[in-house]
């Protein structure tokens, strides 16, 4: 299952771009509203540190259908290739899905929270579909189980949408959409971490280094290699 990041911290997306197999950054109104600044300089930050070559998700502010048209031109033609304009599963999100994605425009429909809505976004032409886990979980929906029947309903159909799942709150539900079939899914900081760390992993480096020093002292095998 390939990552992303969920943020528009610059610190962070620079972190994560460096030392972590990210494939790209997904925003939100919410996520550049907390970040505050410029969105537009932020967005173009987010593009320079991760390159042309990963995906960056932007979400539309726009609600008539011919202003968001117009709006994720913009947004593409402003952030370049692998650019996916976000659309939430409206009706008119599903019209703007069909119009863009017809004209080589990558679309993310988001807020996704049924198998329904995602089964219908896949047919508008949506390149992703975002599904909430913790989000569905919070309204006492199985949220992982959602996942589930998506993947499913699009390995029946052979549509080419793939599933990008959101709103996470633990890195179980990560491994969890990971196991019923996920493609993607977009992370916050602190889950990305929390899959990566255990104490047991931390005690065994530990004890690797103390048993290298109680035998061999400050010496590393590079310093012993390299004196030959």
């Amino acid at each position: 299952m390939r990552i992303l990041l969920d943020t528009a911290n610059l610190d962070d997306i620079r972190y994560f771009n460096t030392y972590y197999p990210i494939e790209g950054v997904t925003t939100n109104p919410t996520i550049l509203a907390k970040e505050g600044g410029d969105p537009l300089a932020t967005l173009k930050a987010i593009r320079e540190i991760i390159g042309e070559d990963k995906e960056l998700h932007v979400q539309v502010t726009e609600h008539d259908f011919d202003r968001i048209i117009d709006e994720a031109r913009a947004i593409v033609d402003y952030l370049g290739i692998n650019t996916f304009v976000k659309i939430p599963v409206t009706d008119i999100g599903l019209r703007v899905t069909k119009y863009l994605s017809d004209r080589g425009i990558g679309v993310t429909v988001t807020a996704v929270l049924t198998a329904a809505q995602a089964m219908l976004a896949s047919n508008a032409g949506a390149s992703y579909v975002a599904p909430y886990i913790s989000r569905s979980e919070n309204l006492c929906a199985d949220g992982v189980g959602t996942v589930a029947d998506i993947a499913d309903i699009f390995e029946v159909s052979g549509t080419d949408t793939q599933i990008l799942a959101a709103s996470f709150k633990t890195a179980k539900e990560v491994l969890d959409v990971a196991v019923e079939g996920c493609h993607a899914a977009t992370i916050g900081s602190g889950i990305m971490k929390m899959l990566l760390s255990h104490t047991t992993t931390d005690t065994s480096i530990a004890g690797f280094e103390k048993d290298w020093k109680e035998a061999f002292g400050d010496t590393t095998l590079l310093k012993l290699i390299t004196k030959k």
